[in-house]
Parts: C-alpha cells; sequence; structure tokens
C-alpha cells in the first residue's frame, strides 16, 4: 500500500493548481535555463520550498512517501521544476539540526532557500569558525537560493583532518550567504536544462561555528519529528527516483494522446492499431506501475516502521537504494523504447518527446541512479562487506 497523508494529499493539490502554469512555462524554462520569476513566486507561494522543514519552523514536515509522490506530480509538469523543488527541499532539512536563530537567519525570509553541489573544498579549524576554501558544482536550484552549502573535511590545527567517533574523517556543511562568494554560469547541458545548477568558488571565507553541522549520523536534530530518521541522502534517492517516474508517466499519457492515431511511413495501419505498439505500451505500463508501486510501496512500509523504532537498519537502507535506482533504470527504459516507437516524429521540438527524453537520461547520470548501485544490493544479499556506503549522511 502507499502511504499519502492528508497533508500529502493538500500539496498535491497544489501541485495541480499551478500545473498549468508550469506547463506554459516550459519552453521558457529551457532555453534560460532557469524557472521564470513568476512560476518561482507561486511555488514559493503554496510552501513548495518548505515541506520537510521542521513544523516548529513554518514548515509541512512532510512523510517521505508523501513528499517523494508531491515531487513525482511536479515532474510529470516539468523535470527541472521537479529537481529545483526536490534539491532545496531536501537541503533544507538540515534546519532540523541547526540553532533556531541560524534556522531564522537562513530560512526564516520568504525568500530563504538553500542550495549546494559537491566539491572539492576544505574547512581550516580557526578560532570561532573555520576558514573554507574549494570549487563546487552541480549546485542545482542556486539560482533560486539566498544561502549555499559546501560540505567539506575539516582540517585541524595541526594539519590533521578531523575524525568523528569511528576514527573516520568526517565532513562538515558550511552554511554561507550566496553573496559572499563567486558564483559561475557554467550549466550548459543535455536535459535538466532548466535546474540552474551552476558551480561557485569559495576564497578564504570565515564560516562561524554556528552556521556548520558535523555530516553524520551520530549528529542528532533538534527537533522531534519522526520525519529526521530519514537523512537528506536518503531521501534524495526516493525524491529522484520520483522525478524519473514522473518523466516516464508523462511520456507515456503523451505518447498515447499524440501518438495512437497517427501512421508511420509506409504502413497500413496506424500506430494504435499496430500489434508491435500495442505491446510496447503495454509493456511500458507495465514498467512503469511496478516501479513505481516498489518504490512508493517500500518507502511506506519502511516509513511506518521508523515511526516506532526511530531507526533505519541496513535492510531498509538497502531496500530504499534498490527500489530507487529500479525506478530510475525502468523509467529511462519506459521513456527510450516510447522514443524508439514514436519514429521520426520523436526528434521535433514540437513534439512532447525529445525534452523529456533528454530529461530522463540526464536523471540516470546522477549518482542516485547509478546501476553500481546494484552490486552493493547484491554484495549485502551475498552476505559481502559493501565496498561504498549505501548512503552518506
Amino acid at each position: 500500500m502507499i502511504h499519502l497523508s492528508p497533508k500529502g494529499a493538500d500539496y498535491l493539490q497544489r501541485v495541480r493548481a499551478i500545473g498549468p502554469m508550469i506547463d506554459a512555462s516550459v519552453d521558457q524554462i529551457d532555453a534560460q535555463r532557469d524557472l521564470p520569476p513568476e512560476l518561482f513566486a507561486a511555488l514559493r507561494q503554496n510552501g513548495l520550498f518548505r515541506l520537510v522543514q521542521p513544523i516548529d519552523y513554518g514548515g509541512a514536515e512532510l512523510d517521505p512517501p508523501s513528499l517523494a509522490q508531491v515531487i513525482e506530480a511536479v515532474a510529470r509538469h516539468d523535470a527541472s521544476v521537479a529537481w529545483c523543488v526536490g534539491q532545496t527541499n531536501i537541503c533544507a532539512l538540515t534546519a532540523a539540526y541547526l540553532e533556531p536563530n541560524v534556522v531564522a537567519d537562513i530560512f526564516g525570509p520568504d525568500t530563504g532557500i538553500l542550495a549546494w553541489g559537491p566539491g572539492p573544498g576544505t574547512a581550516h579549524a580557526v578560532p570561532g569558525g573555520y576558514r573554507v576554501n574549494g570549487n563546487f558544482d552541480f549546485a542545482s536550484g542556486s539560482r533560486l537560493a539566498s544561502w549555499l552549502g559546501a560540505h567539506v573535511p575539516v582540517i585541524e590545527a595541526d594539519g590533521q583532518k578531523r575524525v568523528g567517533p569511528d576514527g573516520k574523517p568526517v565532513s562538515y556543511t558550511m552554511f554561507f550567504p550566496k553573496s559572499s562568494v563567486e558564483v559561475r554560469d557554467t550549466w550548459y547541458t543535455l536535459g535538466l536544462r532548466g535546474t540552474g545548477s551552476d558551480s561557485y568558488t569559495i576564497k578564504d571565507l570565515f564560516v562561524p561555528e554556528a552556521y556548520t553541522m558535523a555530516r553524520s549520523a551520530e549528529v542528532k536534530p533538534r527537533v522531534s519529528g519522526k520525519l529526521y530518521t530519514f537523512t537528506p541522502s536518503t531521501l534524495y534517492s526516493s525524491c529522484f527516483a520520483g522525478i524519473a517516474m514522473g518523466i516516464a508517466r508523462s511520456f507515456i499519457d503523451a505518447f498515447i494522446a499524440d501518438m495512437r492515431d497517427t501512421t508511420p511511413r509506409g504502413a497500413s495501419r496506424t500506430r494504435g492499431e499496430s500489434h508491435v505498439m500495442q505491446a510496447t505500451v503495454g509493456r511500458s505500463e507495465a514498467r512503469l506501475r511496478s516501479a513505481r508501486m516498489f518504490l512508493f510501496g517500500s518507502v511506506s512500509e519502511i516509513w511506518e516502521e521508523s515511526q516506532q523504532t526511530g531507526v533505519l537498519t541496513q535492510e531498509q537502507l538497502m531496500t530504499i537504494r534498490m527500489a530507487s535506482t529500479w525506478a530510475i533504470q525502468s523509467s529511462k527504459e519506459v521513456v527510450a523504447d516510447l522514443y524508439t516507437a514514436a519514429g521520426a516524429l520523436a526528434i521535433f521540438n514540437s513534439k512532447p518527446f525529445e525534452r523529456r527524453f533528454r530529461d530522463v537520461h540526464t536523471v540516470t547520470q546522477q549518482i542516485q541512479g547509478h546501476p553500481a548501485h546494484f552490486e552493493t544490493v547484491g554484495q549485502i544479499l551475498l552476505g559481502r562487506e559493501p565496498d561504498r556506503p549505501m548512503f552518506t549522511f
């Protein structure tokens, strides 16, 4: 059974209400590689950047299965919008770990949005905080953001990396105003063009201690919500899988509406009358529905269990990783099969196919959809120690 809370149903209705506005903006989003200001305002006014922030701070504290379904619903209209909403929301999960005055500073204003991307970089410990340097990329949603973050190792005064209780180096997230660093327009891509996932450079920036947090399972949230049993990385996987499935769902719907009455060159029957085409559509529908049930059903079950235990087991983490990766890869296969079935008509910008084709193949290149995750799952099932972590913090 797929769990959807009453609050989740409310946010789905909000997405449906602004769906036509997203649909009308897709060409502009792709061309400008950014969200139009009026669409950004509508998303913000509907609370779609506050989905996982604590209730105490004005957020929705939405449960994981409902969150992923809301992100999926946005992706049915446009994947770039969904990616920005998903990325910035999960960045905002860190509000549960910060001091209230810091939360108010970063997220308190109506436009307070946080984004980040991977390094490399370093933070040298100094009195009162850290000196941060580095180059960071893939900062999805950074054009919408007022604050940025950086995940970096901490270098102590003696030159050694700071380690956690397990003796291994621990990364910290540093938070700072976007205006304090150099942001570079580097986002020229095959798909997900509207995410504005730019790069930024940090040069000798002082970040106060209060505006940092360790990225470790030993770090506990300052609020009591059950949502925070799930870490940012576990939510990334299910939400980005939701984006892939939203793309596939809209591709199937568009294919049926646009192609069933067309006749391929040299054929005597329409595509809708072709037995091969009928079987292709049928398999695509079955593949997507099964992947969706596997993912959302698994996350729903794990969510219910975690509310009682307050922890996620290795088995549960493995299931989230397996179901998320399977959903992303299955969505790509759905889109690829139907794109091929559409023939030459699929390549035209005027048709509702090529953008979704580009977007879903870009989603699969992100780490959450990498097929290597199946190796990790197999190692666990075969009783081996995984050679890579299933999730970071």
